[in-house]
C-alpha cells in the first residue's frame, strides 16, 4: 500500500533594500528592489508545469508582490499567520549593530 504525501513549496520574498544590507526585516513593509522583482519573475520558469491546490502569502506587500510576479497573484490568499515576526527595537538594525550594544546576542536561542 502506498501513500502519497502532499508536496509543499516555499518561496521566500525577493530582495529588499534592508535584506540586501543585512538589516533585520520583520513587520516593516519594505518594497522589493529591482533585483528582488527580477528574482520573483524567475520563479515562473522554475515552477512551470506544477499544479497547486492552494497558494498562500504573507500579508506583507513584498511577499504578495513576489507571489504576483511569480505568476500566482490571482490565486494567492493572504494569510496573517504567515506574517513575519516583530523584531521590536531591532527592526531595521543589523546584527553587527546589535552586537556592538549587546555582545553575545543571538537571534535564536536554539543554536
Amino acid at each position: 500500500m502506498s501513500s502519497a504525501f502532499p508536496e509543499i513549496y516555499l518561496v521566500r520574498h525577493g530582495e529588499t533594500e534592508w535584506s540586501a544590507s543585512g538589516k533585520h526585516t520583520g513587520r516593516t513593509d519594505i518594497p522589493l528592489t529591482a533585483k528582488g522583482e527580477e528574482a520573483a519573475r524567475g520563479v515562473v520558469d522554475r515552477l512551470k508545469g506544477q499544479s497547486f491546490q492552494a497558494v498562500w502569502s504573507s500579508p506583507s506587500q513584498r511577499a504578495f508582490d513576489t507571489c504576483r510576479l511569480a505568476g500566482f497573484g490571482e490565486h494567492a490568499v493572504k494569510k496573517p499567520d504567515l506574517q513575519e515576526w516583530d523584531y521590536g527595537a531591532y527592526e531595521g538594525v543589523t546584527t553587527k549593530e546589535i552586537l556592538s550594544e549587546r555582545p553575545g546576542w543571538k537571534l535564536s536561542h536554539h543554536s
